[in-house]
């Protein structure tokens, strides 16, 4: 099952899984900080493992969920964001550079998922 934001969302989930596994890097090697930027790895990677896994879903509704779970991973990672800003981890720029990045991401899933759910299935009889 594909929709036409499926491959806008793949490269820049792809794209924004490349950035945190570079702040993780960061995050470790030079701020020695490395419990929350591991949640922070698990779940902004997750986010493109996802919707990679949704476009190779079996049924609209198999796609549906694996987008859902995206949007869950992405807003998971928007805390973990916050929570290394709030504490100094990241600078404001730092922070309003990839966040700004996980809020668009979050804005195309939520988007996805949404017109899902309203939309009629073609295939359902109901």
């Amino acid at each position: 099952m594909d929709t036409d934001n499926s491959n806008i969302i793949r490269t820049k989930s792809k794209s924004f899984a490349i950035r945190i596994i570079k702040l993780y890097g960061y995050l470790c090697e030079s701020k020695n900080e490395f419990i929350i930027s591991k949640q922070l790895l698990r779940s902004g990677t997750s986010i493109g493992a996802n919707v990679v896994e949704a476009a190779y879903g079996i049924s609209r509704k198999d796609f549906l969920a694996k987008n859902y779970i995206a949007f869950k991973e992405c807003a998971e990672t928007i805390y973990w964001l916050e929570l290394l800003h709030d504490t100094g981890y990241l600078t404001e720029q730092e922070f309003n550079s990839i966040h700004s990045e996980a809020v668009e991401l979050s804005r195309i899933l939520s988007s996805i998922t949404k017109t899902l759910k309203e939309s009629p299935d073609p295939v359902s009889k109901k």
